[in-house]
């Protein structure tokens, strides 16, 4: 006999959110986490897009712990002595249903855990799990912790224990982890008075702005971030992890010189540093996909690797929720049918196949490979921008020249040759067309 029906390894947005959707169903949930509170391991920087917490919480947007309704997007290009923004603003996003927000990861995990609580989940903090417990047939029934007689058996177990996920890898469901399927993310948290804030980036009361940065991190291939919350900027940059080895540069510095662009350094001028922190990123979406059910167990955010990293589109805590979400609902479903095998819990992979969860990513499969590229990184920005510069460029007493001519003068300047730009422009066309 077991001790419980489900237990949930890690009280991040998969970890609760899944631990609410059993825990409704009636089943008997465990929620273990590694930290002394949920969140408090977590780095984050960024916004969260929660539209799909309409069903599972109600009216979200009166309680959820929101720093800014992001209400200003913008994507920036920069060279050295250049920044090219597309920049959209909308007030609907500041109304509800909302768009996206900005956060922070120890109040936005303490409150879904807190609902995982309110449904019926027993909450164990300050506690490791160091391994999967299995039976004679390899499925496994439960999970060993550090705590003294901490082993503890369960109907499903559900591993939302992070993006370097051991108990994925012991299950052996993970089939390669290269270095080259990950990001590392580094984040500075600078304290400016919310006036300050409202004044540079043209806001007013809780509405912010989320902007996303190509270029910007020296000869490391990787982007960058600035996002507005109440009173504090989080700035910072993703840099690809062998690239990162090879120029041997450190993050701190590279995030410094961000800092000091010229379309940067005036909207993050004195600000105080509150908080230096790094995550490792899954990057590359499908290729780096482990198998997510196996029998007695589930895989589920950044676990299983279900991060979107496409340029246009960053998002996680989305596909986290949902993921979670669904292996709740798999896994009770699961119990209910008294079949724990893989077919049983098939139901969990049929979810994320129907859903955005992986119609997204199977969209946008060949984008994150594109956005991280040499070309995309390192020529394509002084292309575009010199290109934008020449168009708004009055040269008088020349004639103006056409934008095809431009085009390709830029293009050869660049050092890109055409039928890279073709290749990578279908490329691109497939992924977001």
């Amino acid at each position: 006999m077991t001790d419980v029906d489900v237990i949930v390894v890690g009280a991040g947005p998969a970890g609760s959110c899944a631990a609410i959707t059993a825990a409704r169903a009636g089943l008997d949930v465990v929620l273990i986490e590694r930290g002394p509170f949920p969140g408090s391991k977590n780095m984050y920087g960024g916004v969260v897009y929660p539209r799909i917490l309409d069903d599972l919480i109600p009216n979200w947007w009166e309680e959820a712990p929101v720093q800014r309704w992001v209400t200003r997007r913008s994507t920036m290009l920069l060279t050295p002595t250049q920044a090219l923004t597309v920049d959209f603003r909308s007030e609907a996003w500041g109304a509800p249903p909302y768009n996206g927000a900005t956060a922070y990861r120890p109040d936005w995990d303490h409150w879904l855990a807190g609902h995982a609580e309110a449904a019926g989940a027993q909450l164990i903090t300050s506690t490791t799990v160091k391994s999967l417990i299995r039976n004679q047939s390899g499925a496994v029934v439960g999970v060993r912790t550090d705590r003294p007689d901490g082993d503890l058996t369960a109907k499903v177990v559900i591993a939302c224990d992070g993006v370097n996920s051991f108990l994925a890898k012991e299950a052996g469901l993970y089939e390669h982890t290269d270095a080259k399927h990950y990001t590392l993310g580094v984040k500075e948290t600078l304290a400016l008075p919310k006036e300050v804030i409202d004044e540079r980036f043209g806001v007013r009361d809780r509405h912010g702005v989320d902007i996303e940065i190509l270029g910007g991190t020296g000869g490391v291939n990787g982007g960058g971030f600035l996002y507005t919350n109440l009173d504090t900027l989080a700035v910072g940059v993703v840099l690809k992890l062998p690239a990162l080895a090879a120029q041997k540069a450190r993050p701190e510095d590279i995030i410094a010189g961000l800092k000091r662009h010229p379309a940067i350094a005036p909207l993050v001028q004195d600000g105080e540093l509150k908080e230096y922190s790094a995550h490792l990123i899954p990057e590359a979406g499908l290729e780096m996909m482990p198998r997510m059910v196996m029998p007695g167990m589930l895989v589920a955010g950044d676990a299983a690797a279900l991060c979107l990293a496409a340029g246009i589109w960053l998002e996680g805590v989305n596909f986290a929720m949902a993921s979670g979400m669904y292996a709740g609902e798999a896994a009770a479903e699961a119990i209910r049918a008294d079949d724990l095998g893989t077919a049983g819990l098939g139901g969990y992979q049929r979810r994320l196949s129907d859903t955005f969860v992986l119609k997204d990513h199977r969209k946008l499969r060949r984008a994150p490979k594109l956005v991280l590229s040499d070309r995309v990184q390192h020529l394509y920005p002084g292309m575009v921008a010199g290109v934008a510069e020449r168009m708004f460029r009055v040269d008088n007493p020349h004639p103006k020249p056409g934008l095809r001519r431009i085009l390709n003068q830029e293009r050869k300047r660049a050092g890109v040759r055409r039928r890279d730009l073709l290749r990578d422009g279908w490329n691109g066309f497939r992924s977001f067309g």
